[in-house]
């Protein structure tokens, strides 16, 4: 079928098949689908309606930090806030645009015609849209509708005890707790189905150092979700059974420790910022080298780094919790392993830079944001670096700094680059290309808004800002920079409006992009756009890393590429 097909509009499955089945809906074909290009645009379709939702509480929260003493919201309505916009950034968002480009793209990569478990990838994303669904009826508690309770306002780190029955006695941490446990089982299972398919589906020649990277980094971030998401299921359960059970896994009255919570969640909150940002490294190494007409510098290189930076990962949880007292051995092997930790990611960023040196640079809108991404990311891993050590983070650990620091990772990086692979593989997705001059309003708006909010947060962390804290009086010093801070949302919501615009209006009124609009060498670039239903007629053979630049240029093939 179809992608241009309108939503209402019947199929006849008899000519698309030649099964002799009824026709079905459009709608009834994309809930039954298992088809991994359709599963992973609704990833897509979800994320970016929570990106719009989880936006729209950072606004509101901006809102109410742009002046001291504001009352536009209450103590309570802003700690639901906070707690259900890192909810939805993280699990709601960041993680399911990523399952979802994974998802899209691996198989077309590969030479596959589709996920290794096509119905456990159904499973995986129909399980993690109701996790969604399931964390945000707790809302609906708080018009009074039905007796659910409220919002969550826990924070999304929800530490022990204020998750405690005695501390939360509504159902609001329940709808956390239930909605963070579904999403981890689709986390899990969508993870086991990229792996398999890249270790198990790759199409005939394509050994792994021939795989594109993007693959490669995906098979990295699979693993870490296996070993991340895991533990904090388990907690989900513990904390389950503490409210309402009678077990005191994180009561510290009955023997229980509220640390262990800590743990159990850094262990896997830390790991889980390298399963979002390993993806965004990804696009990266397929987005640059493309633009700048060469090759990526040190293929094996960013492969050992990417691996590095997984395996890394798992031991640099605790420098979240310098601050709890952990003690000098614990705190030096943390400190230790968070600086080690930018080796490999240096290699990447060096890697990149290598890359477009001496490149016939396009600053196409992909590339553009992926310039973006690079000066951004280096800030973040700066600012990492400083708050790796232990003394500077004892005193900015609970402060504004903090939040601009990892929004820089999240926003500045992350979103960046899923923005450069929207522009990169949209027309890919519907063959046709999105508006450039729509493109650069969208960039323009969006950096401007970035760096006057999370550039100037900074500061008042450095002046003592706490980053919990709904309101503040007019004497500290923060007002004129909260102000900044908050006017720099609202060019980001702009950006953001104009990017969502042309993504809608391009899929009507956008330029035919033909099957390989870029010039690029990946396997599904060789293919009709939108790809069809069975993805290759006929299963590639591959002899190099750069395939169909072979095919278009073989005068110019090297065995460097082999």
């Amino acid at each position: 079928m179809a992608t241009t097909t309108p939503i209402m509009e019947v199929i006849d499955e008899t000519e698309a098949t030649g099964h002799g089945r009824p026709p079905v809906s459009v709608i009834y074909d994309w809930i039954t689908t298992v088809d991994h290009k359709k599963i992973g645009l609704m990833y897509i379709f979800y994320a970016l309606f929570f990106l719009v939702v989880g936006g729209f509480e950072a606004i509101l929260m901006r809102i109410q930090l742009a002046v001291p003493n504001n009352h536009f919201l209450s103590p309570q309505v802003f700690n639901q806030l906070f707690t259900m916009h890192g909810t939805t950034m993280v699990f709601f968002v960041g993680m399911p645009i990523l399952f979802g480009f994974g998802n899209y793209l691996i198989p077309l990569m590969i030479g596959a015609r589709d996920m290794a478990f096509p119905r456990l990838n159904a499973f995986s994303f129909w399980i993690s849209a109701f996790a969604g669904l399931l964390l945000y009826y707790s809302y609906i508690g708080a018009s009074g509708l039905y007796a659910a309770g409220s919002a969550p306002d826990v924070g999304w780190f929800a530490y022990a005890p204020l998750t405690a029955k005695v501390f939360s006695p509504g159902h609001s941490t329940d709808y956390w707790t239930l909605g963070i446990f579904l999403s981890g089982v689709g986390s899990i299972g969508t993870a086991l189905n990229i792996v398999t398919t890249i270790l198990c589906m790759r199409c005939e020649g394509m050994k792994l150092n021939r795989m594109p990277l993007l693959p490669w980094i995906y098979l990295v971030m699979g693993g870490l979700v296996f070993v991340a998401v895991s533990p904090l299921t388990a907690a989900q359960i513990m904390l389950t059974l503490d409210r309402y059970l009678g077990s005191h896994f994180f009561d510290t009255q009955a023997g229980g420790s509220a640390v262990l919570w800590m743990h159990f969640f850094w262990i896997f909150g830390h790991p889980e910022v390298y399963v979002l940002v390993l993806p965004a490294f990804a696009f990266m190494n397929e987005i640059i080298p493309v633009f700048s007409r060469k090759a990526i510098f040190g293929y094996p290189a960013m492969v050992a780094a990417s691996v590095g930076i997984g395996f890394i990962s798992l031991g640099v949880w605790a420098h979240h919790m310098f601050t709890v007292g952990l003690g000098p051995a614990g705190n030096t092997f943390f400190v230790f392993s968070t600086m080690v930790i930018s080796v490999p990611t240096g290699i990447k960023i060096f890697n990149w830079l290598a890359t477009i040196w001496g490149g016939k640079i396009i600053l196409a809108p992909p590339m553009m944001f992926s310039v973006g991404f690079l000066f951004q990311f280096l800030i973040a891993g700066l600012t990492g670096i400083m708050l790796s050590a232990a003394p500077f983070d004892w005193q900015l650990g609970n402060s504004y700094f903090v939040v601009a620091h990892f929004h820089y990772v999240l926003v500045g990086a992350i979103l960046f680059a899923i923005f450069a692979a929207f522009y990169y593989w949209y027309p890919k997705v519907t063959g046709r290309m999105m508006n450039v001059k729509l493109a650069h309003w969208h960039f323009w708006l969006f950096i401007v808004g970035f760096h006057l909010t999370f550039d100037f947060m900074h500061i008042p962390g450095l002046l003592g800002m706490p980053r919990r804290i709904y309101t503040y009086e007019a004497d500290r010093g923060w007002e004129i920079l909260n102000l900044i801070v908050s006017s720099g949302a609202i060019f980001q919501a702009a950006g953001t409006l104009v990017f969502v615009y042309n993504l809608v209006s391009s899929y009507f009124k956008g330029e035919n992009a033909g099957h390989d609009p870029w010039d690029a060498w990946t396997l599904e670039w060789s293919i009709p756009s939108p790809p069809p239903s069975y993805n290759f007629a006929i299963e590639p053979v591959v002899s190099s890393r750069r395939p169909l630049w072979d095919i278009k240029h073989p005068e110019d093939q090297d065995s460097e590429y082999e």
